[in-house]
């Protein structure tokens, strides 16, 4: 597993420790990911976001009222108030965008193993969607090929991650598995690893992902606010 795909992580463990991923020694200078650090991500996200957007607004703001003949420029900055944080939504939902692989006749089997890691509503939804719901203690996770979304408890934020197996000539169910068996190992470390991409309404990424993966995003969504 990288953050962005060494080896497909596997766990180890040391008496009296839990189990950790490798992949974090290559990211030292992280702390380790946890609900509270997550939140305070998000609150940062929110924070950045709402600082690029009120300039813009104010200035639509005072100039209509200076001189409502301005209103062409007015709307100029308020279509850039609109358009910056659709932009980070897109960045968030490209982590789980479906991939090109190419993966030709191993793509039947290494469903059929992917299948086999998941309870039967999530292999239906894995098939229709493309990506895996998993709960975890951080909140309920949708994993695909090159990243995953974690929507967090009472499904009101979600958190985008671009995460992926190293071989990226492996089918892409193969990789969807890898991730999941690595995310099962340590999810705190499986957090911490991964590059962090987005965090904000969970509405915005749904609007900017396929339409054939948002039912995959709702069903998480219900699944964290129960």
């Amino acid at each position: 597993m990288e953050a962005a795909g060494t080896r497909p992580a596997v766990s180890y463990s040391v008496e009296g420790a839990p189990p950790a991923l490798p992949e974090l020694a290559s990211v030292p200078w992280r702390p380790r990911a946890s609900a509270l650090t997550l939140q305070r991500r998000g609150v940062l996200w929110t924070v950045f976001t709402t600082l690029h957007v009120v300039p813009f607004v104010a200035v639509a703001v005072v100039l209509m009222l200076l001189q409502p003949l301005s209103a062409p420029v007015a709307l100029v900055a308020l279509a850039h108030a609109w358009i910056i944080p659709e932009l980070y939504a897109q960045r968030g939902a490209n982590t789980v965008r479906r991939k090109d692989s190419g993966a030709g006749d191993g793509e039947p089997v290494a469903q059929g193993l992917l299948g086999d890691l998941l309870g039967h509503r999530e292999r239906e939804l894995q098939r229709r969607t493309g990506l895996a719901l998993e709960r975890g203690e951080l909140g309920v996770w949708l994993v695909g090929e090159a990243g995953a979304l974690l929507v967090a408890p009472g499904g009101r934020r979600v958190h985008c991650f671009c995460v992926a197996a190293t071989d990226r000539e492996l089918p892409a169910s193969d990789r969807i598995a890898h991730l999941i068996l690595a995310l099962r190992s340590d999810e705190s470390g499986f957090a911490t690893v991964a590059n962090h991409a987005f965090s904000g309404a969970p509405w915005r990424v749904s609007r900017r992902m396929d339409a054939v993966a948002r039912p995959a995003l709702r069903a998480a969504r219900e699944a964290a606010a129960r």
